[in-house]
């Protein structure tokens, strides 16, 4: 089976975006998806962002917001502005790492994304993600005690320092299994295409 690596962070708007549809898109292409949460601000902090490049440029970010709108309309997915934006996405990325490899991690990413954008919740707070967690069925309270561990953060860190050698630089980002670089929402279609035409 081909696999397609999806490279998302939860503070990211047009990562809401794919991830709410690629677990389905690839199993109607006989895709199997590597989740790779990650965070956007060490690599933004390198080129000299302290911020989301949509709050630095006025007009970038307007557009940004604008054309969620449009997108989630045509998807048929719900949409509120977060406050803050962007929203503290540690936590949430420390227990999508942790079970990266769990049959629950593609239910909690879109349950994540949609507490954040469709609800506009906060997605930093523990009990938020425990509920989201009980409710898949996941062990919520050994899950939460491990994402303080030292494994999970440096392992973390490392998946940030992979996506840099990856030449990743913004999300969602899809990698095929020859390292091929897909970059953006409105490549996702194109990412999974090559992911199967690789193989097949």
């Amino acid at each position: 089976m081909p696999k397609l690596s999806f490279w998302y962070d939860f503070a990211s708007t047009y990562s809401y975006l794919s991830a709410m549809r690629i677990e389905t898109l690839a199993a109607d292409r006989g895709i199997r998806i590597e989740w790779h949460p990650f965070l956007l601000g060490p690599i933004f902090k390198k080129q000299g962002w302290d911020t989301s490049p949509f709050n630095l440029n006025r007009a970038k970010g307007a557009y940004m917001w604008r054309d969620m709108e449009r997108q989630c309309v045509s998807l048929g997915l719900p949409f509120v502005r977060p406050i803050p934006f962007p929203q503290n996405s540690l936590p949430a990325a420390r227990i999508a790492y942790h079970g990266r490899r769990e049959t629950w991690i593609g239910a909690f990413t879109r349950a994540v994304y949609h507490m954040q954008f469709a609800l506009g919740e906060d997605i930093s707070n523990p009990e938020l993600l425990a509920a989201l967690l009980l409710e898949l069925g996941a062990p919520a309270k050994d899950i939460m005690h491990d994402i303080e561990s030292a494994e999970v953060k440096i392992g973390l860190r490392a998946e940030v320092a992979e996506a840099e050698r990856l030449g990743i630089f913004g999300a969602p980002s899809f990698v095929t299994e020859h390292g091929e670089l897909f970059w953006g929402n409105d490549r996702l279609d194109e990412a999974l295409d090559a992911a199967f035409m690789r193989v097949g």
